[in-house]
């Protein structure tokens, strides 16, 4: 289902969150679970791996991590502030002490002048520094090729995170 070097990635990925000590839970919009279907792709993965939101719907992102209702609707779903708030609710509503969060718009429609296809925004929050990140990615090509490029960008910033 997912390539070797995804599969290294996420492997490696999971053993610098044992080394450190670090649980990891997930939000996803864009990728649909797919970051989580990655970690549990690997054997051994559930001491480190807690759990993942699939939250594609704007109620979902409210009802099951307590995004505000109020920040969709005032930045939209595909925002800064609501990356941010799925990453912190994340925590919130698990054993994890690092999240990642991701939404944005995979396509192909669904884009606008002010947020084309291929903007994700991923969220990183990490309990041990206190401190949540979010950062702006406009990837490129298809559907499968954004969400390809959303989980590879998510695991490579958790990890730069883990290691300060």
């Amino acid at each position: 289902m997912f390539d070797k070097e995804l599969i290294k990635l996420s492997t490696d990925s999971l053993q610098n969150a044992r080394n450190n000590g670090f649980v990891i839970a997930t939000a996803e919009s864009c990728t649909g679970g797919l970051i989580a279907g990655l970690f549990t792709e690997i054997a051994g993965s559930s001491d480190v791996f807690d759990r993942g939101f699939v939250t594609y719907s704007n109620e979902a992102k409210n009802e099951l991590i307590n995004v505000p209702m109020d920040i969709i609707i005032k930045h939209g779903a595909v925002s800064p502030e609501t990356a941010h708030k799925m990453a912190e609710g994340v925590i919130s509503n698990s054993n994890a002490n690092i999240s990642i969060s991701v939404t944005g718009i995979a396509g192909p429609t669904g884009g606008s002048d002010d947020k084309p296809v291929g903007l994700v925004y991923i969220g990183i929050s990490n309990k041990k520094t206190n401190e949540t990140q979010i950062f702006k990615n406009i990837f490129k090509g298809n559907r499968s090729d954004v969400r390809v490029a959303t989980i590879r960008k998510a695991l490579e910033l958790m990890n730069e995170s883990i290691n300060g």
